[in-house]
């Protein structure tokens, strides 16, 4: 089955690709259905942006489309940056001022614990809606460390693997990520 992919952010594109390949699935971006458009994420959950994104591109492409909202909880922060991550410093996908942030926040602090948590939803041109959540647990670091992923990966220390994401190759990062999970939980609902 061939989704639309909506989203503007060309490393969770490459996620999407990549792991819906795996199903057997092609995934499509914006731009190859010739859709220009942000939509505004105005939920107060991550489960609640993923459908508005969603929703909106299946209705302007009139083809099946998988959308998530995912972002960072730091548990020592109460949930922030939450659905708020991608503009944590007050802009729009400034990610290292996004970490900047985070840091300055955690500084002193010793409760480091964190998830990061993916909200996946998949609208069909007839109506049906699919969605699944996935979480990945973690800590935060003191200080960025790798040079892959993007987003608040350089902090985001997984002690399972003994690294944080953007020290991981893909497929490392694929087998754990709060993504993955979420897809995983959404290949099942699609095979039904």
């Amino acid at each position: 089955m061939k989704f639309v992919v909506a989203t503007n952010n060309g490393g969770k594109l490459q996620e999407f690709r990549d792991i819906l390949k795996e199903f057997g699935h092609e995934a499509v971006s914006l731009k190859e259905v010739n859709i220009d458009t942000d939509v505004e994420e105005t939920g107060e959950t991550f489960r609640e942006n993923a459908y508005m994104k969603a929703g909106t591109i299946a209705k302007l492409s009139g083809l099946p489309t998988i959308a998530d909202d995912s972002g960072l909880m730091v548990e020592a922060l109460g949930g922030e940056p939450g659905v708020y991550s991608a503009r944590y410093c007050g802009r729009h996908g400034d990610d290292a001022a996004n970490n900047e942030k985070l840091l300055e926040k955690m500084k002193g602090n010793k409760e480091r614990r964190a998830k990061f948590v993916s909200a996946v939803c998949a609208v069909f041109p007839d109506g049906r809606v699919l969605q699944a959540e996935g979480e990945c647990p973690g800590e935060i670091l003191h200080e960025p460390k790798g040079n892959g992923g993007f987003g608040y990966d350089p902090l985001f220390y997984v002690p399972a693997l003994g690294k944080t994401f953007a020290q991981m190759d893909k497929t490392e990062k694929n087998m754990v990520s709060h993504r993955k999970k979420a897809l995983d939980k959404l290949k099942i609902l699609l095979s039904k």
